[in-house]
């Protein structure tokens, strides 16, 4: 089971979310749509839905709706078992297959949470997705169908299933910080190039007033199936510690930077629904401690490196053995067993989301730091990035994504678990990533929101990303993706500079004094 159960209440939480799933799933009245047909065999429903290749593009399914008063605060696994004939690739992930959870909460934003990636022929299996329901969330919109996609899909719709994945937490105490972390400088900088670091590149962060680089170990980013040959894992990763050792060294004593590292790609890679594999293969897990293990031989008392990033942006959608909270503990252990000073940095599930901070719970050990991303809303962070239609069309920020209207308020409310984390627990936040196409209209004024909030609240953070792609570049600027120039001057780059420039007035981070030692952590 993924979820450790930490008093009575919890076990009654979780044996009522189990025990009434079926009911609450049988008694669900199915409204389909075109091209949907309702059927019963054998005493069981199945939802049939066939679209003709000429009505592909249209989202046609069956919907129902869901109660979810009884999951607030939870996240849960919804699966259903189905299967498909020569169904159409559509043009975005999120569509195809549509197996989806539809829901507002109390700030009035909209959740799409849902498969991705479905399509094709298959026969019988089971489908699931992760849902984190809100305090304040009402009722939801279940549905079923296909989207962008022409041919054919069946669900047995007996096999819904509605379980709990991870519970809210109800955990007392704070974070603990020693003396030499209390007194680390706010970090305020760059995702690296995924590359090697030039001359050049040195010059500019130190023109630009950087002081922190989260070092990325990656590759394959984006693909599934990937990293599954430990071997040849390890030689990759070996090559560039190598490179990093080395790039350390000289950033830290010449240009006064430090670094986190970052195992962005982990053993195992991602599964085909994008988890993480190392969550359900044993032998993926165990690899991942060995390989925090010899970082930390190789980096402990190492003064340019202040942090070991254990995973970027776990995803867990299914329960599992060794989940994403406590496969990063296992490898913190391990760490600590080496070196007793680095801080460790854990990241939330959900691709480092600041809503999956509402079940986050704390490590009981000193100098851990919490992280989360910002890309919200993502519509328009990431609007023409991957597959084009006709129909996308630059938005503007501030403006209304998803049905709702964007600004800085909406953003401090999507940041809101963090915040809450941060002072439940007195724990040190980082912002791994956040960032907006160049040619975003308003990209300038979002990246200033999302500076000013994390300056508010005293996070550290890190843009994404220092010349990796034209599309994150400070450096380029222009109207659409194929249209990017060179530019030295333009408001993104601005904002970005007066934002490095707080670095040199080494304000430190609000940090609560550890708990007395009459006041122990309830684990």
């Amino acid at each position: 089971m993924a979820v450790r159960l930490h008093g009575r209440w919890l076990i009654w939480l979780l044996l009522f979310a189990v025990s009434s799933a079926a009911e609450t799933t049988s008694s669900l009245q199915w409204r389909p749509g075109k091209f949907c047909t309702l059927t019963e065999r054998s005493g069981r429903k199945f939802l049939l839905v066939r679209v003709p290749a000429q009505h592909r593009q249209p989202l046609h399914c069956a919907t129902a709706e869901l109660d979810l008063s009884p999951y607030r605060g939870a996240t849960l696994n919804l699966s259903i078992r189905a299967r498909a004939t020569d169904v159409s690739k559509p043009l975005h992930s999120y569509n195809g297959i549509k197996f989806m959870l539809n829901f507002v909460d109390g700030a009035g934003a909209g959740h799409w949470p849902g498969v991705l990636d479905a399509a094709g022929s298959f026969d019988w299996k089971e489908l699931n997705f992760a849902a984190t329901i809100p305090d304040d969330a009402g009722s939801g919109r279940l549905m079923l169908g296909l989207q962008e996609s022409s041919g054919e899909v069946e669900f047995d719709l007996g096999s819904l299933r509605i379980d709990l994945l991870f519970a809210p937490v109800r955990e007392t105490g704070r974070a603990v910080y020693t003396a030499r972390v209390r007194k680390l400088p706010r970090l305020r900088g760059v995702m690296s190039p995924n590359r090697n670091f030039t001359g050049a590149d040195w010059q500019t962060l130190k023109e630009w007033k950087v002081n922190l680089v989260r070092a990325q170990l990656c590759r394959n980013w984006g693909r599934t199936g990937t990293e599954r040959d430990i071997a040849e894992y390890d030689r990759w990763i070996n090559a560039r510690l190598d490179h990093y050792e080395a790039m350390f060294k000289l950033g830290y004593e010449k240009y006064g930077l430090r670094f986190i590292i970052d195992l962005h790609s982990p053993p195992g890679g991602r599964l085909a629904n994008r988890d993480l594999a190392m969550f359900y293969e044993p032998v993926y897990a165990e690899h991942f401690i060995r390989v925090w293990q010899r970082i930390a031989v190789r980096f402990k008392a190492n003064p340019a490196v202040c942090g070991y990033d254990l995973v970027n942006e776990p995803v867990q959608s299914a329960p599992s053995d060794c989940d994403y909270w406590t496969l990063q503990r296992r490898a913190a252990e391990a760490i600590r067993r080496i070196d007793p000073d680095t801080p460790i940095i854990i990241e939330s599930n959900q691709w480092a989301s600041p809503h999956a901070f509402s079940y986050l719970r704390p490590l009981d050990m000193p100098d851990i730091i919490y992280q989360c991303h910002l890309y919200l809303p993502i519509a328009f962070t990431h609007q023409l990035i991957g597959p084009k239609s006709a129909s996308d069309q630059l938005r503007p920020y501030p403006g209304w994504f998803d049905g709702r209207f964007y600004d800085r308020e909406t953003l401090r409310r999507h940041l809101a678990p963090v915040r809450a984390f941060q002072e439940k627990f007195g724990a040190r936040i980082y912002v791994g990533e956040f960032s907006a196409a160049a040619y975003a209209p308003g990209a300038d004024r979002y990246l200033a929101d999302c500076i000013a909030l994390f300056e508010e609240y005293n996070w550290d953070w890190s843009y994404h990303a220092f010349r990796e792609a034209q599309v994150w570049s400070l450096e380029h600027a222009g109207t659409a993706p194929d249209r990017l120039t060179p530019s030295a001057d333009n408001p993104r780059l601005l904002v970005l500079k007066t934002g490095f420039n707080r670095n040199h007035a080494a304000i430190q981070p609000e940090i609560p004094d550890p708990p007395a030692p009459d006041a122990p952590r309830k684990n």
